[in-house]
C-alpha cells in the first residue's frame, strides 16, 4: 500500500510558547543533506546499526494481536521480527529465529497459541521467550535452558500502536514524543479497526518507490511542492495556513481544509461529507494533521481515518512502504463515504509523490550535485537532515 501524501510547509511564526520546539529561529539556515547520504552505500549500511538498530519501528496495531498467544513476524532493522500478546494481555517481541538451528518461528500472523514451538525441531517457549522444554533434551549436552530463550527485542505500544526497538536500553516512545499523545490520542488507540487488506507488518511486493527511504521521508515533510505538484491539494487545503511543531523526536503538522468548494466533483463531495469519527470534535472536522516519529514513521490524521506507515529501505534506492487504513467503530455512513473518497484521493497524489521522488533519486546521483538552500517551509526537512547527521557523523562508515 502506498501513503497518502503528506502537505507539511512550516508557519512563518514559532510553536507555541507553551512547548519547547526544535523549529529554527528566523535567521537560521536550514540545510539539506548531501548527495552522498543518498547514494553512498557505506552510509546505506551505517543507517543499520547507528539508526534503525537504536530507533522505534513501527511494526502493527494492537488490533493485530487480539487476544493471549497471537502472534506475527515483521522487519524492523533489518531483523525478522516477533511480536506476541502474552497471557496477561502486554507485548512481547523476540528475534524470530530458534535458538537451536536459526529456523524461523512464526510466518503467517496466528490468532491464538499458548506456546511458540519451532517447526523444526519442536523446541517450545514461552510467550515470553523463556525455553520450556527440547525433544530428546538428555541428547544435548549442556542444554541451559534459562540461557537459551528467544532473544528479547524491546517493545512498547504508543497510540495504539506497537514499536519494538533492537536497543534494549532506548528511552520509551512515549517519553520521547511527549506531547504527541496529548496532542492527536483522541484520534488514535487501541480500539481503532483496520480497514480493507492492507496491515502494517505486511510488505507488499509491488508497492516501493524507486528512491532512498530518506527520500520518500524528506518528500512528506514539507508541502513547498503542493501548488506545483498536487493539483488536488491545492483545492482542498489553505496552503497559506500550513503550520509544524518541529520537536526533537517528531513533526507535527496541521492543514486546514478551504472552506470554498473545489471544482473537481470528487473532492467537493468529501468536503461535504466529512464529518469526524467518533472521540473526535467538529473542529477536527477541517483539518488534516500529520505526524512524522524519527526515523522512519508517518501517520496521517484524518476527520475519517487513520493512516499509519513506515518507510523501510530494501535497497540503497528502493523503499518499501508499508501501512494500513483505520477506523473507529460507530462511524456514520456520512463519515464512511467521505473515508472512501478521501482513500481514493490519496491514491492519486501517491502516485504523483511516486514520481517525484523517483526524479529526485536520479538528480542526487549526478556527478556534481549540491543541495541549494532550503525554503522556511522545509523546516521539517532540515530538521531531518539535522537528526540524520547527528546519527550518522560520528560512525566510522561514513567518513
Amino acid at each position: 500500500m502506498q501513503p497518502q501524501t503528506t502537505p507539511a510547509p512550516a508557519r512563518e511564526a514559532g510553536p507555541p510558547e507553551s512547548r519547547q520546539s526544535s523549529s529554527p529561529s528566523p535567521g537560521e539556515a536550514l540545510e539539506a543533506l548531501p548527495a552522498r547520504y543518498y547514494t553512498d552505500p557505506d552510509i546505506a549500511r551505517a543507517e543499520t546499526t547507528r539508526i534503525f538498530e537504536k530507533s522505534w519501528q513501527l511494526v502493527c496495531h494492537e488490533s493485530d494481536l487480539p487476544g493471549p498467544g497471537a502472534r506475527l513476524s515483521a522487519v524492523a532493522a533489518g531483523r525478522d521480527i516477533l511480536v506476541v500478546r502474552t497471557e496477561d494481555g502486554g507485548l512481547a517481541a523476540h528475534l524470530n529465529a530458534c535458538r537451536h538451528r536459526g529456523t524461523r518461528l512464526v510466518t503467517a500472523p496466528e490468532p491464538s497459541g499458548k506456546a511458540i514451538r519451532c517447526p523444526y525441531h519442536g523446541w517450545t517457549y514461552r510467550l515470553d521467550g523463556t525455553l520450556v522444554g527440547a525433544p530428546e533434551a538428555r541428547q544435548i549436552p549442556c542444554l541451559d535452558k534459562p540461557r537459551l530463550g528467544l532473544r528479547r527485542v524491546k517493545v512498547e505500544s504508543f497510540l495504539g500502536f506497537v514499536f519494538v526497538n533492537l536497543d534494549l536500553d532506548a528511552v520509551p516512545l512515549a517519553e520521547s514524543c511527549a506531547g504527541l499523545a496529548e496532542a492527536v490520542g483522541h484520534y488514535a488507540g487501541a480500539d481503532l479497526v483496520p480497514v480493507g487488506k492492507y496491515r502494517i507488518h505486511d510488505i507488499p511486493p509491488d508497492e516501493e518507490q524507486n528512491a532512498n527511504w530518506k527520500v520518500v521521508v524528506d518528500n512528506y515533510l514539507e508541502g513547498y511542492h503542493v501548488p506545483v505538484a498536487h493539483p488536488s491539494l491545492m483545492r482542498l487545503l489553505d496552503y497559506q495556513a500550513y503550520t509544524v511543531d518541529v520537536q526533537d523526536a517528531y513533526v507535527l503538522f496541521e492543514a486546514p481544509l478551504r472552506d470554498k468548494p473545489s471544482s473537481n466533483w470528487t473532492e467537493r463531495l468529501y468536503q461535504r461529507l466529512a464529518r469526524p469519527l467518533p472521540g473526535l470534535t467538529a473542529a477536527d472536522r477541517r483539518v488534516w494533521r500529520y505526524a512524522v516519529i524519527y526515523p522512519n514513521t508517518l501517520i496521517d490524521f484524518y476527520p475519517d481515518h487513520v493512516l499509519p506507515w513506515t518507510a523501510l529501505p530494501t535497497a540503497q534506492d528502493r523503499t518499501a512502504i508499508p501501512g494500513a487504513f483505520y477506523t473507529r467503530k460507530g462511524a456514520s455512513l456520512r463519515t464512511r463515504l467521505a473515508r472512501r473518497l478521501n482513500i481514493h484521493i490519496g491514491w492519486v497524489t501517491t502516485d504523483e509523490d511516486a514520481e517525484l521522488v523517483e526524479r529526485v533519486q536520479a538528480g542526487l546521483t549526478s556527478p556534481g550535485y549540491e543541495p541549494g538552500p532550503l525554503s522556511r517551509r522545509e523546516a521539517a526537512v532540515g530538521w531531518f537532515a539535522r537528526k540524520i547527521r547527528q546519527d550518522l557523523d560520528s560512525a566510522e562508515e561514513v567518513r
